[in-house]
């Protein structure tokens, strides 16, 4: 959601709206601000007479406005939290009711939907909310920006890391915020005062092998250090279940040295800029590895890759594993200028 920080930030100072619906396809901004409501908006005391946490399989629409026309026992607020709300009953008479509620709504009430899933917006009662800023929309973050994302948070947290981290994480965990907001918590109770979060601590404390990574793999290639690069391939594809992330970032990396070769007189700030390298540290990895692949071989690789990707939809190739795909693909492009490439 675009507007979380401003979200949570006027829920934490009480400036409170009277409806709140959460949808969308990402559930962890959804449980973010569901969480944040439950926390700040009552105090401990005030939770056993004026909270009132329902769930959609339970509960019909009907009863939920029922609570939310009573009036507070004790304090002014009556909170409600419909949990799961993508399992309640949405039929014509349930929108009625929901639209004319958000006509009037009690002003000592704060009723709160958290729907995993995106709902219809032409709705009568969803656009009766979204004319009035009460509808919140909790999109995935999108892969090229996971990494940033990764970043933020661990700043956010206090967690100093290399620059290698983010992009580490974002590849092995995938698009699971939970998850990650879940694996950077432990770290944070973990690391010491000062500590740097690097890849020896990734591998002790999630798992995450800080020989046998793409990052790694990336280096041997940009280096074309071939050895290297088929080992690490070699060690990657036992417990390879796609290349998807494998391809996005290499083809990131080449699209890099192509961008070096063309833009030389730029300034290092406007190359990593035009880049999104996120850091001044990648930029000489780059630079080093335009120094083993020309402008045409590095376009070959963008082929190469392409490649790669169509076979493991099944195009060109049949009943292959995903980490022999990677062992071969590794091949092509270390021998870049000696194979058959399909521009």
């Amino acid at each position: 959601m675009k507007e979380l920080d401003l979200l949570l930030k006027n829920i934490k100072n009480k400036e409170l709206l009277p409806i709140y619906f959460f949808h969308g396809k990402e559930p962890y901004f959804i449980d973010l601000a569901l969480s944040a409501l439950e926390s700040e908006v009552l105090s401990e005391d005030e939770k056993a007479f004026g909270q009132t946490v329902l769930y959609g399989k339970e509960t019909t629409v009907p009863q939920i406005i029922a609570y939310a026309q009573q009036f507070p026992m004790m304090g002014e607020i009556n909170l409600i939290l419909v949990k799961e709300a993508q399992d309640l009953r949405f039929d014509e008479k349930a929108l009625d009711i929901l639209a004319s509620y958000a006509q009037a709504p009690v002003p000592s009430t704060v009723l709160a939907f958290a729907h995993k899933g995106k709902m219809d917006e032409r709705k009568k009662f969803m656009k009766k909310l979204k004319a009035q800023s009460m509808t919140f929309v909790s999109e995935p973050v999108a892969d090229y920006q996971l990494a940033q994302w990764i970043s933020k948070r661990c700043s956010a947290l206090g967690i100093t890391v290399e620059p290698s981290i983010p992009g580490l994480l974002a590849e092995h965990l995938g698009n699971d915020l939970s998850r990650i907001s879940t694996e950077l918590a432990k770290l944070q109770l973990i690391l010491k005062p000062g500590q740097v979060l690097d890849g020896k601590l990734v591998e002790i404390h999630i798992g995450i092998s800080k020989e046998f990574n793409i990052f790694e793999l990336q280096k041997a290639l940009g280096q074309k250090k071939n050895d290297q690069a088929m080992r690490i391939a070699f060690f990657m594809g036992k417990t390879t279940k796609s290349l998807g992330g494998s391809t996005a970032l290499l083809y990131k990396y080449f699209c890099n040295i192509i961008f070096f070769h063309t833009m030389k007189g730029v300034s290092q700030p406007d190359l990593v800029k035009a880049m999104e390298l996120g850091h001044p540290f990648f930029i000489n990895e780059v630079r080093e590895a335009a120094q083993c692949y020309s402008l045409k071989n590095a376009t070959r690789v963008i082929s190469i890759l392409r490649e790669f990707n169509m076979k493991e939809r099944g195009v060109g190739s049949s009943a292959v594993s995903s980490g022999d795909l990677l062992t071969e693909m590794v091949y092509k492009i270390l021998n870049v200028d000696k194979v058959k490439v399909d521009l």
